[in-house]
């Protein structure tokens, strides 16, 4: 019981660490898929085609990269799923306010219509100071939310937050060096006054 618990408190503690309020890009969504490859396989009948080789998938800021990937078309034009795999697979895309999200996994799946990336096998996101690691991430692009699990309720299995200090010393120096900027202006206007 503790342990779920624990494991609820720590998916929450992620879904706020991630819901921030910018979102991603908007205008990437209404931009074409491009998909490059060095090879190209098409089954038209199951609408499946599959792309080999230093896959780039590209929409506006959003990038995926993969070893192979493989797009089912079954639902319609703008509802493909696309499921990259790699050694890991990578994705990323840049917000409105110009952040960065990143991720890795050995399998991500793309869904179009959804606006949502799911991993799967050493999952890994990280977005501005923090990052998340699980065996499985969902990630909505759009509300910039996620939920985290572990496979199994081993306690070697676990998902793992982290906050990286280095970008809250970064901001704090930042901030005293603008202080300090501005002290030394004000003391040289109040020196050539005298």
């Amino acid at each position: 019981m503790l342990k779920l618990r624990s494991l609820l408190a720590t998916s929450l503690l992620m879904v706020l660490c991630f819901a921030a309020p910018v979102y991603a890009s908007s205008s990437d969504f209404q931009k074409p898929i491009t998909v490059d490859a060095r090879t190209q396989s098409m089954d038209g009948k199951n609408k499946i085609t599959r792309f080999k080789g230093n896959v780039l998938i590209t929409q506006g800021s959003l990038t995926i990269k993969a070893t192979e990937v493989e797009v089912n078309a079954k639902q319609g034009e703008g509802k493909e799923i696309m499921i990259a795999r790699g050694t890991p697979a990578q994705y990323s895309q840049t917000m409105d306010d110009g952040s960065k999200v990143t991720a890795q996994a050995n399998e991500l799946r793309y869904e179009v219509n959804q606006r949502t990336i799911s991993m799967q096998g050493n999952a890994q996101i990280s977005q501005n100071s923090s990052m998340v690691s699980g065996d499985s991430i969902t990630y909505d692009m759009m509300k910039e939310q996620l939920m985290a699990t572990s496979s199994d309720n081993s306690d070697d299995s676990r998902v793992t937050t982290v906050f990286r200090p280095q970008a809250v010393k970064k901001l704090s120096d930042e901030t005293s060096n603008d202080s300090s900027d501005n002290g030394a202006e004000t003391q040289k206007d109040v020196e050539g006054n005298k």
